[in-house]
């Protein structure tokens, strides 16, 4: 029940009676109805507490929010009420000030009577320093902070005029006011304004779905503006504003877009004169060009110039290497050189390993190129009676270059196909690209050289060939027409009528193969053997499958020696083969695939192409 106003009675002690604060050293206590408490301990404790107060029975909601206890060397004369109001507003401005009514009703003093005691103590300073004994209060600094002054804490960024500008220029609504906020404020434009003045301009005109009309004389006082201070500009902002003025439209040769560029040359360190290049002779020259990074795909006249005129002993190996496998991996068929080439295999051949012949030999096969010498031949079969045991892999190496050629010599082939040599690469890391090589090599045996009685490699040593499409195949599959190729086979034959990458024995892989009967009806592959027996002459003629097989053989730009209609050693041996086996070929030439616009002409120039054959397919081909 609640007491009536002015009723004597027990009441809780108010917080302020009894308050003493100590001196440095001493300890700070409150009297609780005749008993000592401590509030906090001293300062020499180094540590300070916020008393646990508890108010008695008032409501919480006049709980004062009383501060910590203050420091030792604040004194309060007299413990009257108003005095720790002010102490407290002045120690904490944050504290909540309560209502009138609340003071009035609960006791405590209203905020008029702090209200007139600091107005009775404006007009003293000396008043007031004698009511509260407060030091000095020293502007805190913490050093500074994110917006990269040195502001007290609890106040945010205060943008200053530079900042400012920089606002209203990212604010403006018109090319007008953007010139405007520039040309009022000299004083205040930095070299940072002007490409942000230039990126809103930019926004203005390109957000807009009707841009406002620009007129030209705002156009010319802007570009006048950066002009004048474009000498202050540092090279990212030079950077900036020529990218911005060219997508505005400033006119590449105007004075804007000049006195940019200028600037920028300027700015920019001198380049250092290049170095005289020294003298070289033919071979250095020739070794010089190859090893340089630019010199990629087509060899210059120069070069050839060069090899000319290098003497003979200026022309070493390494150089001649360097040359075949430039020549190799950029498919170039360049006669002279690969003369050249030859010549100096047939000169050097006592100085030569089979490691480096291999090496000079590789783009005689790939390139499809028989050499003019005529001791060229004779001199690869005697460095491979010499050499042969000493590096097995260079030697099948060399035998498959002249593979390419169609030009084996059988010494190398009893060689090779040796148990003894067969066994010795068996145990290498290098066993499986052998024996690959090996089987390559009996395949060519068996199709190309009729009449050889020598050794052959065993049956239970022979694996495919190439059980996969080849690697430059892989790499370029993209550029490839075989999809679309195969999409309009489909659309004209039937997906059940032929086979795509299907790999025939001994292991040749056929882009599109067709079964045919002997009228000249395509017929379903998966009801017929695709395979052609190998080797053909183990099957007798009365016991073959009187079907033929069709292998379309798609003919890529990469197929082929570089400017020429040579196609690379690998490809025509492959062609070679499948014919040499009972296959029936149909070249598909990328120049006239490339000519095809369209799956409605790719499948007319099948359909012309397969006719041409004499097959027949749909309701009248059966």
């Amino acid at each position: 029940m609640r007491r009536p106003r002015g009723e004597p009675g027990s009441r809780a002690p108010r917080p302020t009676e009894g308050a003493t604060c100590a001196g440095p050293g001493e300890s700070c206590e409150k009297v609780w109805a005749g008993r000592p408490k401590p509030l906090v301990q001293g300062h020499a404790a180094g540590k300070w507490e916020r008393p646990a107060w508890n108010p008695g029975p008032r409501s919480p909601r006049s709980t004062l929010r009383t501060s910590p206890c203050l420091p030792p060397h604040w004194r309060v004369r007299g413990g009257s009420e108003e005095m720790m109001h002010v102490e407290l507003l002045c120690k904490n401005p944050s504290v909540r000030t309560l209502k009138d009514s609340d003071c009035s009703r609960k006791g405590s003093p209203a905020p008029n009577s702090m209200l007139r005691v600091l107005l009775s103590a404006q007009a003293s300073s000396a008043r007031l320093s004698g009511l509260l004994l407060l030091p000095p209060v020293q502007p805190c600094c913490l050093g500074p902070n994110k917006w990269g002054d040195h502001r007290p804490p609890g106040g945010g960024p205060r943008a200053g005029p530079v900042q400012g500008l920089q606002r209203l220029l990212e604010q403006a609504r018109s090319p007008g006011e953007l010139l405007r906020w520039l040309g009022q404020n000299p004083t205040k434009v930095r070299a940072h304004h002007y490409p942000v003045a230039l990126r809103r301009l930019s926004q203005l005109l390109g957000s807009l779905p009707r841009p406002p009309p620009v007129e030209q004389a705002t156009l010319q006082d802007l570009s006048q503006l950066i002009i004048r201070n474009c000498p202050s500009f540092d090279i990212h902002t030079i950077h900036v504003c020529l990218h911005l003025a060219a997508l505005l439209g400033f006119p590449s040769d105007g004075p804007l877009i000049c006195t940019l560029e200028q600037e920028r040359r300027f700015r920019l360190p001198p380049k250092p004169p290049p170095p005289l290049p020294p003298i070289l002779r033919g071979g250095q020259r020739l070794e010089a060009a190859l090893s340089c990074p630019r010199f990629q795909r087509r060899p210059q006249q120069h070069l050839i110039r060069s090899l000319a005129e290098a003497r003979p002993e200026e022309l070493t190996p390494h150089v001649m290497v360097l040359l075949a496998q430039h020549l190799a991996r950029h498919r170039l068929r360049e006669p002279q050189l690969l003369e050249a080439i030859a010549h100096f295999l047939v000169v050097q051949e006592a100085q030569l390993n089979s490691k480096v012949v291999q090496k000079l030999v590789l783009p005689f096969g790939r390139l499809n190129y028989v050499p003019l010498e005529q001791q060229f031949m004779p001199c690869l079969e005697r460095i491979l009676a010499r050499e042969a045991g000493v590096a097995p892999l260079a030697t099948v190496n060399i035998l498959m270059s002249l593979c390419q050629l169609r030009c084996l010599p059988f010494r190398a082939l009893h060689f090779v196909f040796s148990p003894g040599f067969i066994n010795h690469v068996s145990g290498t890391p290098h066993a499986l690209i052998v024996r690959r090589y090996l089987s390559l090599l009996d395949t060519a045996v068996e199709l190309e050289l009729p009449g050889y009685q020598g050794a052959r490699l065993p049956r239970r040593q022979q694996v495919p060939i190439f059980p996969q499409p080849l690697i430059t195949d892989r790499a370029r599959c993209k550029y490839s027409h075989k999809d679309i190729v195969a999409e309009g086979l489909r659309q004209l034959l039937g997906e059940e009528k032929y086979r795509q990458d299907l790999t025939v024995p001994p292991g040749y892989s056929t882009d599109f193969l067709l079964c045919v009967s002997s009228c000249g009806a395509v017929l379903p592959v998966r009801a017929q053997d695709p395979f052609l027996p190998y080797p053909p002459r183990s099957c007798p003629r009365a016991t073959r499958d009187p079907a033929q097989r069709v292998v379309l053989m798609l003919r890529e730009r990469w197929h082929f020696c570089r400017d020429g209609r040579v196609l690379l050693g690998s490809r025509a041996l492959r062609e070679r083969h499948l014919g040499l086996m009972g296959y029936q070929l149909l070249p598909l030439p990328f120049e006239e695939l490339e000519s095809q616009r369209g799956l409605p002409q790719l499948k007319s120039y099948l359909r012309q192409k397969l006719q041409a054959l004499g097959l027949r397919w749909g309701p009248e081909g059966g």
